[in-house]
């Protein structure tokens, strides 16, 4: 099972080292085995590869339908990666897979922003899905954070931070409110600092509040 995405990531993981030379910090917080969220921002294209080269694990992407949709769609499919439509409020098939793939011990890696972060905020609002996943399936969740930049031979430029496994509860708002922390936490501590000078914070519950009232 997986074996094009095995394959890929052998030809791929020595390659994208040579070209953006990370620095991987924290992969052992990601289990070996069992059920996981894999959750952090969402800041370029090629996050996905660098979070895959991360474990030696099989990890299961949630990416945008438009990909499964085009020339490569079959590619995409069989690599494991689970379609999202971005534009639509709910995305019930998306999320009936990543559960089903959890509750058969796998690893799913969730961008909780939904979309590339272009802005000045550290973070943008998180969306639910990845709580609501792991408060389903009882995974852990491990968050993440990528700082730096996606520069060719850039020397520890290019850096993702992985935390501590959290547990998640049945509250989906909480859990997500607990996740976002995290991951500012690891953006905050890994970010450079004239990055992070330049960078606004919203909290959780000034975010949500606003959502609310809107």
């Amino acid at each position: 099972m997986f074996c094009l995405y095995k394959i890929m990531r052998s030809v791929l993981a020595p390659v994208f080292t040579l070209l953006y030379r990370p620095r991987i910090i924290g992969a052992e917080n990601i289990p070996k085995s069992g059920a996981a969220v894999i959750a952090g921002n969402h800041k370029h294209a090629l996050d996905p590869i660098l979070i895959d080269i991360s474990t030696k694990r099989v990890v299961r992407t949630l990416a945008k339908k438009e990909l499964h949709d085009g020339p490569f769609g079959g590619m995409f499919r069989s690599v494991g990666t689970i379609p999202v439509d971005l534009h639509a409020d709910h995305n019930h098939d998306a999320f009936i897979t990543a559960v089903e793939a959890l509750e058969e011990g796998q690893l799913v890696n969730v961008s909780p922003e939904a979309k590339r972060n272009y802005t000045d905020q550290l973070l943008l609002p998180f969306k639910f899905g990845a709580a609501a996943m792991a408060g389903r399936t009882g995974a852990v969740i491990v968050p993440y954070a990528i700082t730096g930049e996606y520069r060719l031979f850039a020397r520890n430029r290019l850096t993702v931070v992985f935390g501590r496994p959290m547990t998640a509860s049945e509250d989906a708002d909480r859990t997500n409110e607990k996740l976002y922390g995290a991951v500012a936490f690891l953006l905050r501590r890994s970010m450079p600092k004239e990055q992070l000078s330049a960078k606004f914070f919203t909290s959780y519950r000034e975010w949500r509040s606003n959502e609310k009232t809107s």
